[in-house]
């Protein structure tokens, strides 16, 4: 091809695929975060979405948030990303609304895979999350997560190193500690829930160690990295090549 339009009058710059909406918060985003770039093998692009803290998304789910996430959204579109994702499981609050104001995909919760996940498996899915007590009806419904999934929820909000430096924004973050706090979850999770047949990681945050959690327990463990990922792969096919 060696023709080029423009499609979008908005866009000055090109070349990344996955634009990330990303909370109004502040603490360290280690490799395998969301809301680390150096996460992904591509370009993405980053857009905070004002007044979004984490006392407004997961503890007051506040609806007035509605309007500044659609308005992120749009600014990513403009800037010419081909999907729009979130890095964190809550704003599955704002998946409809979004979805509805663009014309591109939009995934904000890792909590969409659990559909797939259950067609694939036929098993109960462990969902871990920041804070189980604020997961409600909404966020799983608002993702197509129909009440004949069973599902087994369990939270990190009473470990202390995540929910001082992710849940408090102490401004610091012991990676090792964080680690060690979400693999006893998991094993506690799949101890009381012997019939789990995979992980699904709500949290942002805990990418970085699915490969922990599936060391402790064997079983397959999806995140925002495995949605982010897969639809990644779906907006820039490339020709196969090989030998016949």
């Amino acid at each position: 091809m060696s023709r080029f339009l423009v499609t979008r009058p908005e866009q000055a710059w090109y070349g990344e695929t996955i634009g990330i909406l990303i909370l109004d918060a502040s603490y360290p985003c280690i490799p395998g975060n969301v809301g680390n770039a150096s996460t992904f093998p591509f370009s993405v692009r980053y857009e905070k979405v004002e007044g979004a803290s984490i006392d407004r998304l997961l503890n007051q789910q506040d609806p007035a948030l509605a309007d500044p996430f659609i308005d992120a959204a749009q600014r990513l579109y403009n800037s010419g990303v081909r999907a729009v994702t979130g890095a964190c499981g809550f704003m599955a609050m704002f998946q409809q609304k979004v979805a509805q104001s663009l014309n591109i995909p939009v995934l904000l919760s890792s909590l969409l895979q659990i559909p797939f996940i259950y067609q694939i498996t036929g098993k109960k899915i462990g969902i871990i999350t920041a804070n189980a007590s604020c997961l409600k009806p909404m966020h799983l419904t608002s993702t197509g997560i129909s009440r004949d999934i069973p599902l087994a929820i369990a939270g990190m909000e009473n470990k202390p190193e995540f929910r001082d430096a992710i849940l408090r924004e102490k401004g610091s973050l012991d990676s090792f500690r964080i680690q060690t706090e979400v693999v006893e979850v998991a094993r506690e999770l799949t101890r009381q829930h012997p019939d789990i047949g995979s992980i699904l990681l709500e949290c942002s945050d805990l990418p970085p160690y699915a490969h922990a959690i599936q060391d402790a327990t064997g079983f397959p463990v999806f995140d925002f990295f495995t949605m982010i990922n897969y639809v990644h792969t779906t907006l820039v096919r490339a020709p196969f090549s090989g030998i016949m």
